[in-house]
């Protein structure tokens, strides 16, 4: 699968209270490697989990519901590749749905969206 495609899925996390136990869940059940990655918030330093396939490729992240993830429905999250996450969210509130949250990098650059359809279903934006 090309994740560089318009339409394609990037990436899938899901952000949880306690990732701790719910990255060995899916290492177990699913059979994931689990690489950590470091994060800090104002409480601290702690780490959230790349999920990896069984050839070492992220397969998906399991994050602690802390830092820019607090908030997050726990719920799995898609990012899906889009060709301007600016005029992505326009048409998303156009159309009846809601932008919950944007994230920008350090430089103002949208990083991603998360947005809600018009039926309550969410998902994120972005642009690999």
């Amino acid at each position: 699968m090309d994740k560089q495609k318009i339409g394609s899925i990037i990436s899938t996390d899901l952000t949880i209270e306690n990732a701790d136990i719910l990255r060995d869940f899916y290492r177990e059940v699913i059979g994931w490697g689990v690489e950590e990655m470091p994060m800090k918030d104002e409480d601290g330093t702690y780490a959230d989990y790349v999920m990896k396939d069984s050839e070492g490729n992220w397969a998906a992240g399991v994050c602690h519901s802390r830092g820019s993830n607090k908030g997050l429905p726990p719920q799995w999250i898609v990012y899906i590749n889009v060709a301007d996450i600016a005029a992505s969210m326009n048409k998303c509130t156009e159309l009846g749905g809601t932008v919950l949250r944007e994230s920008r990098l350090a430089d103002g650059t949208l990083q991603y969206a998360l947005i809600q359809d018009p039926q309550g279903a969410v998902l994120a934006i972005t642009k690999a």
